[in-house]
């Protein structure tokens, strides 16, 4: 994640700050303290004590029963707004994946030229899965989505320093049309995940997770290029 950006305005820091406690609790396995928000921010804990209260102010952070602190609620309806239609379009194939597969089926799209982003996951009813929430996010030379990301996008456009073995490995998985990740993002996840272009939206992936698969990998990817091509049919592609 990137640190606080320079002060170009009056304030700017401070939102910097807002939105760099708002990706620590986001990126957190568990709900944190003060002293771990602050340690991450590289702050005062008094700096980050006043930065929680404001957030907490707006709903945008919450206490457990312990006082420690995870996202709030509030996150919930700013969230609805984003990327709305791709949203609503998206989640009925994601959950018929989810469900068909036995497997967290998620989508991801790129942001800020170098990260992706969790829009919208799904989750199977009948078996135990993996919870991935919406708005994860990674840079996208890393994990099976961000990787079917770089996949999509013409080499102009990567990020500066991709290494010379991922853009080995973005070659072979271009004539497999699918890329796999084990342990890249989050420890004991596998990823299985393709690319996937709609018009008037940014570059993206859908992705299964577990932490193993009962099928092989071809197979996965195969149901997920299905999704994807309906999504693109029904989106007008």
């Amino acid at each position: 994640m990137a640190k606080d950006a320079p002060a170009n305005a009056a304030g700017s820091q401070t939102l910097s700050r807002g939105i760099r406690v708002l990706e620590v609790l986001a990126d957190a396995e568990r709900p944190l303290t003060i002293d771990e928000v602050a340690a991450a921010l590289g702050v005062h804990r008094s700096v980050a004590y006043r930065l929680l209260r404001t957030l907490e102010d707006h709903g945008l952070v919450a206490r457990d029963a312990a006082g420690r602190l995870l996202l709030g609620a509030g996150l919930a309806a700013l969230a609805a707004g984003v990327q709305r239609d791709l949203q609503q379009l998206a989640l009925p194939e994601l959950a018929e994946v989810a469900e068909e597969l036995g497997m967290t089926c998620l989508l991801a799209v790129l942001l800020d030229g170098d990260e992706a982003v969790t829009l919208v996951s799904a989750s199977p009813r009948r078996t135990a899965a993996v919870s991935y929430r919406p708005g994860h996010r990674h840079p996208i030379t890393r994990g099976g989505p961000g990787k079917a990301i770089l996949l999509g996008l013409p080499e102009r456009s990567w990020p500066a320093d991709v290494p010379e073995e991922l853009r080995a490995e973005v070659v072979e998985s271009r004539l497999r049309g699918y890329t796999v990740s084990h342990d890249e993002v989050v420890p004991s996840l596998r990823s299985v995940a393709v690319p996937l272009s709609l018009p008037g939206q940014p570059p993206a992936s859908i992705a299964v997770i577990h932490v193993s698969f009962p099928r092989p990998e071809a197979e996965l990817a195969e149901r997920l290029q299905e999704a994807a091509a309906r999504l693109q049919r029904a989106s007008g592609a």
